[in-house]
């Protein structure tokens, strides 16, 4: 047999499959021969390192199911006349208009040409190459097969080299549209996956102008090195990961091998990214090609997150000065409102002052007026009644004293009224401080025949300010005083029960009205109750005895007993501030 004939020597085995790259060929035909014959001429074919896989159907309809199934095929050798005598063409519409695959170069070898003329068919149909099977032989047979398959690598450049300037095209906006620098990290990532149409894993990394040299921050990883993105706290690269990463920083440039490939990016900004991939085959020139396209667009997208990031620091900033800033001047306008309160109270105070003067001190003044005249009306009476002339004299001088002791109860009132009220924090002895008190306002109480009576324990001490205590009880004992009735009972306690310790005046005066329980403890409130002596009164006391008790973290209470006479006036100290002693 010579080499021109045709070879249909049987192949006892079809060729073992390897895990090297492969062209897949499909051998179409009704001839068992054919098959064999095929098989045995292209065993040992190789091209740019690829072998054959040659895959066999016997007929039409069984490539229809193959070629259905399996997608990437290279060549297909295909029979006319099988089934019918035109199913190879029909298979060849199948095959482009159907499957809609135009880079499988078909390849139609007849054993009839007179059924499919040569020029009727290459016009009519969408095939590759023609031949006759008497004239393919071994070398023509490795010739043609050879061209398509140079054919169909070129058809697949240009199919994958328009897939990925698509994707490119595709991937533009959306990576300008990202405003976080860790999801275009992720999108650079997944676009360069799908750009090389293969599983790999990544990690991109950047390094900030202002950083130090060594100093890196993971923004994104993908399959076994999505791990090295947490930043709380940082994963470490392990050594391997960091010297390549290093080596693509001080390259600055991409790098292809076999296992890892880097690609560099510098921002105008002054940044540098490098992402680092580990793909499943080595890149192709036209992923290569792809990938430089792709990466000259990202320093823009890179610079317009790293300045939208800036922008927003700077917002961020902004309106945290804005916030102190509107915050200082609520405050200075809230001092400016408590100023003009305080103005307000003072102006306020003044005049219920002056009237509270004007009425108060107008009953001794008209009394010493008249006293005077009467005193006038004497000394020009002879013979002078001298006796009558000290009489007038005596009611005179009890005005004037009477006057004066008003008149600095009213200023005293009026100054512990302030609200700059201040403590001195001391141990002081609550019930001798008590004692004392009670001991001072015993004269008052003999002058209108009045039994003040105590129930005060040995000692009681607590922490507070003794003089504004002293204060506050004296307050409280001569208004008890001031408003019960000659000879009447005046009881004064200091006791302590589960949560106050507390010091009580009680009276048996006439006791409080409905109206009064409104106006307790108010500053220039009085009661429905009169002094019972003719006493003056300013209205401040009770309002004194209430802040002096809240300085010291308690409170004034009152009570009256009605239907019984009296009320019980009492200042209540909370037990945290009782001292043992």
């Amino acid at each position: 047999m010579s080499d021109d004939d045709i070879l249909f020597l049987a192949d006892d085995e079809p060729a073992a499959a390897t895990d090297a790259a492969v062209w897949t060929v499909v051998v179409v035909d009704d001839d068992p021969a054919v098959h064999e014959g095929t098989r045995f001429a292209l065993s040992g074919y190789a091209l740019d390192g690829a072998r054959l896989e040659i895959l066999s159907a016997h007929s039409a309809a069984e490539a229809r199911a193959l070629l259905t199934s399996r997608r990437e095929i290279a060549v297909i050798l295909l029979d006319v006349v099988m089934e019918t005598e035109d199913a190879g063409l029909r298979l060849v519409d199948f095959i482009r208009r159907e499957l809609k695959d135009e880079t499988v170069r078909i390849i139609l070898r007849t054993g009839q040409p007179g059924q499919a003329p040569e020029r009727r068919v290459i016009v009519d149909y969408d095939i590759n190459d023609y031949k006759a099977k008497t004239e393919l032989t071994a070398d023509k047979l490795f010739t043609s097969l050879t061209a398509a398959l140079r054919a169909y690598q070129q058809l697949k450049r240009l199919e994958e080299t328009r897939r990925g300037l698509e994707i490119i095209i595709d991937a533009a906006p959306m990576l300008l549209d990202y405003k976080s620098m860790q999801r275009l990290a992720e999108g650079v990532l997944t676009q360069v996956a799908s750009l090389l149409n293969v599983a790999c894993a990544g990690i991109l990394v950047l390094r900030e102008n202002a950083g130090p040299q060594d100093a890196v921050c993971v923004l994104a990883g993908s399959g076994c090195y999505q791990h090295l993105v947490s930043r709380d706290p940082p994963h470490p690269l392990d050594e391997e990961v960091r010297a390549i990463v290093a080596q693509a920083f001080a390259e600055r440039r991409h790098t292809f091998g076999d296992q890892w490939s880097t690609l560099y990016v510098h921002t105008a900004s002054g940044s540098e990214i490098v992402a680092l991939l580990k793909a499943d085959r080595s890149l192709s020139e036209t992923d290569r090609a792809l990938i430089a396209l792709f990466t000259s667009r990202l320093s823009i997208a890179f610079d317009n997150v790293i300045l939208y990031e800036q922008l927003q620091r700077a917002n961020v900033g902004l309106e945290q000065r804005v916030v102190e800033r509107t915050a200082e001047l609520m405050r200075a306008n809230r001092r400016l409102a408590m100023q003009r309160s305080d103005l307000r109270r003072a102006n306020q105070l003044k005049t219920e002052i002056l009237g509270t003067v004007a009425h108060d001190l107008k009953n001794p003044l008209a009394v010493i007026m008249g006293r005077a005249e009467m005193l006038g009306d004497l000394v020009g009476s002879p013979p002078r009644p001298v006796e009558a002339m000290q009489a007038q004299i005596g009611h005179i001088r009890d005005s004037a004293r009477r006057l004066t002791t008003m008149i600095e109860s009213l200023i005293a009132d009026a100054m512990n009224d302030a609200l700059d009220i201040s403590l001195r924090r001391e141990p002081v002895d609550f019930a001798a401080l008590a004692r004392e008190v009670s001991q001072a306002n015993g004269p008052l109480a003999d002058l209108k025949r009045q039994t003040l009576r105590s129930e005060i324990p040995d000692s009681l001490y607590l922490c507070g300010d003794g003089e504004r205590l002293r204060e506050a009880m004296d307050n409280l004992i001569s208004n008890a005083i001031k408003y019960s009735p000659a000879g009447a009972e005046i009881v004064v306690t200091v006791a302590q029960d589960a949560q106050d310790t507390v010091y009580a005046v009680r009276d048996f005066g006439p006791g409080l009205s409905p109206e009064d329980t409104g106006r307790l403890f108010g500053r220039f409130q009085r009661l429905s109750a009169k002094p019972t002596g003719g006493e003056g009164s300013t209205g401040l006391g009770l309002s004194i005895v209430k802040r002096i008790a809240e300085l010291h973290g308690g409170r004034a209470t009152a009570d009256s007993h009605a239907p019984n006479p009296g009320s019980t006036f009492a200042i209540r100290l909370p037990n945290s501030a009782v001292e043992v002693m």
